[in-house]
C-alpha cells in the first residue's frame, strides 16, 4: 500500500496513456442509432454516465464512428444495458465494418423496435433508454460527448430495486455486467450499503 504523500506515488502523464496504466470500472451498453440507409448499428460504450439527476444519458463518442454521424443526423438513440451472459455479444458489435462498410454481426443479434424512431433495443437487457439528442460537444482531443434527453425508460421487473425490498437480492436476481477498463469485465453479484454519514443530501 502507498504512503501518505505524493512522493509515495508513481506519476502518470495525463496527456499519455493515462487511462491504459490503471483499472476503472464502467457499465457496458450497446448504442442503437439508424444507418442512413435505415438499418441498425449497435456500438458498444463504456465511458457513459447520467448527467445529473434528470432524463440525461451521455456517452463519449468519435466523429470518425458511425454512432456520431447517425446520432447527429437522426437526433435520436438508443442505450441497452446488457446482462453479463451477453459480454460476447457486446464484443463481437465492436468488430470492424466489412469493405462495403456493413457490418453484419448486427443484423445476426436478437433486437426489436423502440418507440417509434425505428431505433432498436437488444434483447436480454435489464435496462433500455430511448433518447433524443440533446447536446454533442466536440473537442476533447479525438473524442466528443453526445448527451441525450431520456424520452422513454423500460427495466425488467427483476432489475428493478423494491421501496421496501433488500437491495443485495436485487442484485443478486439481476447481476451487473461491468467493464473494467482497459479491456476486463467483471460479475458484480455481491454489493454493500454505502456509509453515507447522518444527515447527508444529494
Amino acid at each position: 500500500m502507498s504512503g501518505g504523500s505524493l512522493a509515495d506515488y508513481v506519476a502518470l502523464d495525463p496527456a499519455s496513456g493515462l487511462w491504459e496504466r490503471v483499472f476503472t470500472v464502467a457499465p457496458l451498453v450497446l448504442i442503437g442509432s439508424l444507418e442512413p440507409d435505415g438499418t441498425i448499428d449497435l456500438a458498444p460504450k463504456h465511458m457513459v454516465t447520467p448527467v445529473g439527476w434528470g432524463p440525461y444519458f451521455g456517452f463519449v463518442c468519435t466523429p470518425r464512428h458511425a454512432t456520431y454521424r447517425n446520432v447527429t443526423r437522426q437526433g435520436t438513440f438508443t442505450v441497452s444495458y446488457l446482462r453479463p451472459d451477453q459480454v460476447v455479444l457486446s464484443s463481437l458489435t465492436a468488430a470492424p465494418r466489412c469493405e462495403d462498410d456493413s457490418k453484419p454481426i448486427v443484423e445476426a443479434l436478437d433486437t426489436f423496435p423502440a418507440g417509434e424512431s425505428g431505433d432498436a433495443f437488444v434483447r436480454g437487457g435489464y435496462l433500455y433508454l430511448e433518447c433524443r439528442t440533446h447536446t454533442i460537444t466536440d473537442g476533447f482531443g479525438t473524442n466528443s460527448l453526445i448527451v441525450g434527453e431520456i424520452t422513454a425508460a423500460y427495466a425488467d421487473e427483476d432489475a428493478l430495486r423494491i421501496s421496501d425490498g433488500d437491495d443485495q437480492a436485487a442484485v443478486e436476481r439481476s447481476p451487473l455486467l461491468a467493464y473494467v477498463a482497459p479491456g476486463r469485465w467483471s460479475e458484480i453479484r455481491t454489493t454493500l450499503s454505502f456509509p453515507f454519514p447522518a444527515g447527508f443530501e444529494r
